[in-house]
């Protein structure tokens, strides 16, 4: 069977995404997605919550805030310390049965492993679909998973509901969450996907901004 993952959503558990539970399986299955990686900021409480809630299926995931750029573990379900080397990093989700993806690793505007990027790894995130630039960034990450022999992946990134689906990983494998992680492990996968149209990722910033609108009217008169 083919499972095809989008390996790179942050929820609402992330505190700059406005992806809710009930969106990200919206959007999911509306771009034909049969499964999903919930990857919160240095969080797994999301994933896990959102994975008891629902049928459809979820991967519990963390991107972890190494202190030489973000890692992705999937089929993690235990907070991986921030701010540890690369190599450490690896090694913990390692030790937590996950599966280690260099994720965005020669993006700008994003805390990129770039040079980190090691054998240690299990996977790249070939196609990162709201990186910048795209085309250098696709063929930055296909040179490191060719020079150390790592899987290829892919993921949206997506911080806003729309965005979800852009890039997804085909993977060989039953629709389980150990099955997958080690599908990916074996290689037994393929990126797709393209860049998230720019019109989403402007939308998206209008919620951000909307967010911190609000954030303002609602403080107390006395922090001004």
């Amino acid at each position: 069977m083919v499972v095809n993952a989008d390996l790179h959503v942050h929820s609402i558990y992330s505190s700059d995404s406005f992806i809710s539970p009930k969106d990200l399986i919206y959007f999911a299955k509306k771009r034909g997605l049969n499964a999903v990686a919930v990857t919160d900021h240095n969080r797994v409480e999301g994933a896990l919550k959102i994975a008891k809630e629902t049928s459809f299926r979820i991967i519990p995931g963390i991107e972890v805030s190494s202190m030489h750029g973000h890692i992705v573990g999937l089929n993690v379900t235990e907070v991986i310390p921030k701010g540890l080397s690369a190599d450490e990093t690896v090694d913990r989700i390692h030790a937590a049965g996950g599966v280690a993806v260099a994720c965005h690793p020669y993006t700008f505007f994003k805390y990129s492993l770039k040079e980190h990027v090691s054998a240690k790894f299990d996977a790249v995130e070939i196609i990162n679909a709201r990186a910048f630039p795209f085309g250098r960034s696709v063929r930055k990450a296909e040179e490191a998973a060719k020079r150390f022999g790592l899987s290829r992946v892919a993921g949206t990134d997506a911080h806003y509901g729309p965005q979800i689906g852009f890039a997804y990983t085909a993977i060989d494998a039953e629709p389980n969450v150990d099955d997958i992680a080690e599908a990916i492990l074996k290689g037994r996968c393929q990126p797709f996907g393209t860049s998230v149209p720019w019109i989403l990722n402007l939308q998206q910033q209008f919620q951000r901004l909307r967010r911190l609108v609000n954030k303002v009217g609602k403080a107390p008169a006395d922090v001004f």
